[in-house]
């Protein structure tokens, strides 16, 4: 079967043509309120990107060799593709050394708490989540969402059972409802996927601006996060 423009080639299954993949969009993914807090926030997250850049861009490169930037396809709104980027907070060679460091998390997440693979300037991007800025970006284009679902990876989707593909439904975000409560030491996949179509059933604008709010309280409290 060929790959529908525009889609995930790991999202392709025989029923998608006549699924609710296609027929069913959620309000939030055409809300013009949302769209506005998305372009506002993401200006702001952009600006704040603009006057940190440069000593994270330093301090990543004399931490550890490699780029500044950490790139990866993930599947958005629908399974459309789109490149997310992150502040490098691992080493270079990450990926490869995958299989050696033990996954503490249960499903088709991979977490571990003290992963040896996260460099020291990395570590305090992530309790900080300083590490997310870039992220803005793709907001502001619209690929992403200032509060929504985690962005799946490729592998992830393709190990998706039918209940999980409602995540994505609404676009993916910088916080969601998995973000205030417990950030990575959520370590149950199923409970994400939970926590994400729970904030679907409840969306709405100004759930969207309490979840942000909470979320810069979790931050600077670095609550849940490694």
């Amino acid at each position: 079967m060929m790959t529908p423009p525009g889609l995930c080639p790991t999202l392709v299954r025989p029923e998608m043509f006549n699924s609710r993949v296609y027929q069913v969009a959620h309000p939030s993914t055409h809300s013009i309120i949302k769209r506005f807090i998305d372009i506002v926030g993401s200006i702001v997250g952009l600006v704040i990107l603009s006057m940190v850049f440069l000593p994270i861009a330093i301090a990543i490169k004399l931490d550890s060799p490699g780029p500044i930037f950490y790139t990866q396809e993930r599947c958005g709104l629908q399974g459309k593709p789109f490149k997310i980027r992150k502040f490098r907070s691992m080493v270079s060679n990450a990926e490869a050394l995958k299989s050696r460091v033990k996954n503490e998390a249960k499903g088709l997440i991979f977490k571990n708490e003290n992963d040896p693979r996260v460099t020291r300037v990395g570590n305090f991007l992530r309790k900080t989540s300083l590490d997310e800025l870039p992220q803005f970006w793709n907001v502001l284009k619209g690929e992403m969402s200032l509060v929504g679902t985690r962005p799946p990876t490729f592998d992830e989707v393709s190990q998706y059972k039918e209940h999980h593909w409602r995540r994505l439904d609404v676009k993916p975000g910088i916080t969601g409802l998995w973000q205030v409560s417990g950030r990575s030491s959520i370590k149950d996949f199923e409970e994400v996927v939970g926590l994400d179509l729970n904030y679907q059933r409840n969306w709405h604008p100004i759930y969207d601006i309490y979840l942000i709010l909470k979320t810069i309280e979790v931050v600077l409290l670095r609550k849940g996060a490694y």
